[in-house]
């Protein structure tokens, strides 16, 4: 017929045969549609076809996590005061231990007692702990010699003055290293706390959705992933400077305590020599 379809035969891009129909004045398949239909190859039609069955992404469902941000602040505070501690105690043990071997250098060199009494009661605020426990010592020493009392109350009360000395002096040592025990055992379970909370919080936002995927639940884990991570930042470094202080605080205390002994053996020969 003159007013049939006209077949054709041509290539499209990727080399593949395709088959263009040119319609006539007649109707296709008897719809009374009059349209021009062109096949394009057939892996174009599949990735169509799975592009049109995909389903579209749903908006995503924002979880209410506030209180693990705040828990993560807390940790980073908690953080930053902690170091701040460490440093100031890792200045103050070295400024100490220097002015105790400077004082043990002193006194076990031969310079007069009087000499180092008169310079340790002129300069008591720059003085260190050593040289503050050996002027309680020798000051009590002279105060109980002065009213005519026998050796024996005077090296008691030497003691005594030199033992109260050193239980300040180790206070001063130990300052501050609560705080560090308190964050080193506090912090990772703050963290912890925030963590379960963001991932509770989290997984009630997938009950109010039709398909739950990685995406969706993501942000909100990830998010209470932080808590943690800032409660073992802040415990990690606490942990490590308390027990390293807490060592250095016995090995200060035993020094002390053996340079009072040390001096009262001293005190107790010159007080029997006295007699």
């Amino acid at each position: 017929s003159a007013h049939a379809s006209a077949r054709a035969e041509a290539r499209g891009p990727d080399g593949r045969q395709t088959r263009r129909f040119l319609r006539g004045r007649q109707p296709l398949c008897g719809s009374g549609v009059m349209s021009v239909m062109a096949f394009t190859p057939i892996p174009e039609l599949i990735r169509a076809r799975m592009a049109l069955s995909r389903p579209a992404p749903g908006p995503r469902t924002r979880t209410s996590t506030s209180l693990s941000p705040s828990l993560a602040a807390f940790s980073a505070q908690r953080s930053i005061a902690s170091w701040a501690a460490i440093f100031r105690k890792m200045f103050s043990l070295i400024r100490v231990k220097a002015l105790n071997e400077s004082f043990e250098r002193e006194f076990w060199s031969g310079t007069s007692w009087n000499d180092l009494y008169a310079a340790a009661a002129h300069n008591a605020r720059q003085a260190g702990p050593m040289e503050r426990i050996f002027a309680s010592g020798m000051r009590e020493f002279l105060k109980l010699r002065e009213k005519r009392l026998d050796s024996g109350a005077q090296l008691d009360g030497a003691r005594r003055a030199m033992r109260a000395s050193f239980q300040r002096e180790l206070d001063v040592v130990e300052s501050n290293l609560s705080f560090l025990a308190s964050v080193g055992s506090v912090s990772p379970y703050v963290g912890l706390f925030g963590t379960v909370w963001g991932i509770m919080i989290s997984f009630q936002g997938l009950a109010t959705m039709k398909e739950a995927t990685i995406a969706t639940v993501a942000p909100g884990i990830s998010e209470a992933l932080v808590a943690t991570a800032m409660g073992l930042f802040a415990a990690i470094p606490a942990v490590w400077a308390y027990n390293r202080f807490a060592t250095r605080a016995e090995r200060m205390a035993v020094r002390y305590d053996t340079f009072s002994e040390e001096f009262s053996s001293i005190l107790q020969r010159q007080a029997h020599v006295e007699d």
